[in-house]
């Protein structure tokens, strides 16, 4: 579970699905999970939709990693063409978020997180009329699915090549995630 919640907060802009008046809608967000994996906040416009609909579905957040395409010539031995990737998708249920002091929480931590990469970071201030224009979503998560399809099927020296081509061409966090996770 670790190495998913690692996961979800390396690549924290997520997909956000669910039905609005019985069509799919989406929405990409920046989300932050808990440390147990258990729930997941973020916010969204209070103009967008979706929250006016959400409470009381089973939603869908997507997370994508690194991904490229691997061509058969990579490989030492046959193959097809092929791509590698990293996914994971959170099921879970919707509670919208009014309280203007939880919603100032969730900005400040989701500021905080982006912002404490920088040498100087941006300290934020929010006013209540800010906060007015947004809605949190507290995501009770009930399920966890993980794919890497990252060429695990293939011998070393395939995987090796493969790495190697993705690092000359410009893929180096998918070659990254490939050395990482071998099984």
């Amino acid at each position: 579970m670790d190495k998913t919640i690692s996961f979800i907060r390396t690549n924290s802009f997520g997909q956000l699905v669910s039905l609005v008046e019985g069509r799919l809608f989406a929405s990409h967000l920046p989300f932050m999970i808990a440390d147990d994996g258990s729930t997941m906040l973020c916010h969204l416009a209070r103009q967008n939709p979706q929250w006016e609909h959400i409470e009381a579905q089973e939603v869908l957040i997507s997370f994508q990693g690194p991904h490229d395409y691997i061509s058969p010539g990579w490989y030492t031995s046959p193959g097809v063409p092929t791509w590698n990737y990293q996914v994971v998708h959170v099921y879970g249920n919707c509670s919208p978020i009014h309280s203007p002091d939880e919603l100032k929480a969730i900005v400040e931590r989701l500021t905080q997180n982006y912002e404490s990469k920088f040498q100087n970071p941006w300290v934020p201030k929010y006013s209540e009329a800010l906060l007015k224009n947004i809605v949190g979503l507290e995501v009770s998560v009930n399920e966890i699915q993980c794919k890497f399809k990252l060429n695990q099927n293939r011998s070393e020296q395939d995987r090796a090549r493969v790495t190697a081509t993705l690092d000359e061409y410009g893929s180096g966090k998918l070659a990254t995630a490939m050395r990482e996770n071998k099984k």
